[in-house]
């Protein structure tokens, strides 16, 4: 009898967690069903007799001719209520809650029969107080006629007490019961439950209560031996099984309320530390507080989806973009930038496919572009795209960051060290271009991606097919350079050519060879 849904608990620490073994759940259960109608019957009888004896003392049923009933027919009853109650009661527990004693799936008539479980438990209680009623009520007024009022309000309220302690009791005791249930798609009538619960506890902590105040002056009022002192501690002591009962069933009535809420608190407190994982709930609650655990339930699918959607946006198109796009509504176009671009192409990828299986060189791709990816998002840079073997990343958009030049010529050492270390089996030229790009969302308003558009991209490109006659040396336009802050004097100069495919003349530098410590992908030491 266990729920296999949510996080951990049942809103209380004796309903033990969801995650205990159906064996210990069921052994729990019973034995809080047992106990729970015990204790409802063991105060009903309490306050029995504090009405009868002190509550209501005249007229008395401590005389001589009532010594049968006192002392054989009430211990008799009492006893024969106890066996039989907690008897017939198991009974219809064992035979309702079968299917989940043998830990199967519900039927929509076994989701049915245990709905009506605290009512028919509750119900056993009722017949059996009834009958405690009815029975000591012609007992009492057979010897003196003027007990029968008073035995049928004090029997009847206790009996009232005891049904209500019952209901309120088993249904809790039943929660993880109903968490099966409302897990398996079975859901209880509509019906306004928290009402109702209040509504018990007013009728029985307040009214019935009232009432028998009322009913005690009457009796007074109607006795002529009746002295004020009777009447007093009559009306005091109906006061105080008033209290401790209206703060009993109150207490119960607020633990079937908080309990949801409180899972529904423990909840919210997991989204907000970003646990979205464990944070959804067992629901067990069959009134509108179960409609609050089902909506927050609900709330937190609706929030892991989102995430992972984020995450996978962010995956495909960088998460710098994709906060951007989810900050504000993305628009085709873009505005001019100065970013630095770093442009990386595998030297014989045709050789690599060749020689290797598909899956091996998939496995070296992605090793390759791991290095890559680590060295750009460590100087705040955007992977913007995976061609074939060749990588483009951005530095300075769509983030602005203060040195976008300097993060670019580090991102191509640490890449060109990171390759030959993690890499071997792969040789790349790298390329480092800088200048004015207009950056922004490329393509149909259906379909379409960030990127950037201008000479710095055709510049890198360029140079980094020029760098494949010597990997471990990437080359750098000089306006790079000139750009970058400390870093530049990790650079020399090299030659002044005309790239391929552009009129202007490159400035090539070529980053120096480190003898010292090995650096690690970040640009410190190993």
């Amino acid at each position: 009898m266990r729920s296999r849904r949510g996080s951990r608990d049942y809103g209380s620490i004796l309903l033990g967690s969801a995650d205990e073994s159906g064996f210990r759940q069921r052994i729990r259960i019973q034995t809080l069903l047992t106990g729970s109608i015990v204790t409802a019957n063991l105060f009903g009888a309490l306050v029995a007799v504090a009405l009868t004896a002190v509550g209501i003392p005249e007229p008395t049923v401590f005389t001589g001719e009532l010594w049968w009933v006192n002392f054989i027919a009430v211990p008799v009853y009492i006893f024969a209520a106890f066996v039989v109650g907690i008897g017939w009661g198991t009974a219809v527990a064992v035979r309702d809650l079968r299917w989940a004693i043998a830990d199967r799936p519900p039927t929509k008539r076994d989701a049915r029969r245990t709905m009506r479980v605290p009512w028919v438990l509750s119900l056993v209680q009722g017949m059996l107080w009834g009958g405690a009623t009815v029975m000591f009520t012609l007992m009492y007024g057979i010897v003196d006629p003027q007990l029968i009022p008073k035995t049928l309000f004090v029997v009847g309220l206790s009996g009232i007490v005891v049904v209500s302690i019952s209901y309120l009791l088993i249904d809790f005791t039943l929660r993880p019961v109903a968490a099966e249930l409302i897990s398996a798609g079975f859901h209880r009538r509509k019906r306004s439950g928290v009402r109702a619960r209040s509504v018990v506890s007013w009728i029985v902590g307040s009214a019935i209560p009232i009432v028998g105040i009322m009913l005690v002056v009457g009796f007074g009022l109607a006795r002529d031996d009746t002295t004020k002192l009777d009447m007093f501690v009559g009306v005091i002591v109906l006061g105080l099984t008033a209290l401790f009962t209206g703060l009993l069933l109150t207490v119960l009535s607020s633990v079937s309320v908080t309990g949801p809420i409180r899972s529904v608190r423990a909840g919210m407190n997991q989204v907000t530390a970003g646990d979205l994982d464990d944070a959804e709930i067992v629901v067990y609650d069959g009134t509108e507080l179960g409609d609050l655990q089902v909506g927050f339930n609900s709330m937190v699918v609706g929030l892991r989806e989102r995430e992972r959607m984020r995450d996978l946006f962010g995956r495909h198109v960088g998460r710098d973009v994709a906060a951007a796009a989810l900050e504000r509504d993305p628009e085709l176009g873009g505005s001019e930038r100065t970013v630095a671009v770093v442009f990386v192409d595998v030297i014989g990828s045709t050789t690599l496919a060749a020689g290797r299986t598909p899956t091996e060189v998939v496995e070296i791709l992605n090793r390759f572009f791991a290095v890559i990816v680590r060295a750009v998002e460590h100087g705040q840079g955007l992977v913007n795209k995976f061609e074939g073997d060749a990588v483009l990343a951005i530095f300075g958009a769509p983030i602005e960051i203060d040195d976008p030049a300097g993060a670019a010529l580090v991102a191509a050492r640490d890449i060109a060290q990171g390759l030959a270390q993690d890499v071997p089996d792969i040789s790349a030229g790298i390329g480092v271009g800088y200048g004015p790009v207009v950056a922004g969302n490329i393509g149909a308003i259906e379909r379409f991606e960030y990127t950037v558009i201008g000479d710095p991209v055709n510049e890198s490109a360029r140079l980094s097919e020029l760098a494949k006659r010597d990997p471990s040396r990437p080359l750098a336009a000089g306006r790079a350079v000139d750009a970058a802050g400390d870093e530049s004097a990790s650079w020399e100069r090299q030659e002044t050519i005309t790239l391929r495919g552009r009129t202007e003349e490159t400035v090539v530098y070529a980053a120096l060879i480190d003898d010292g410590p090995d650096r690690d992908l970040r640009g410190g030491t190993l």
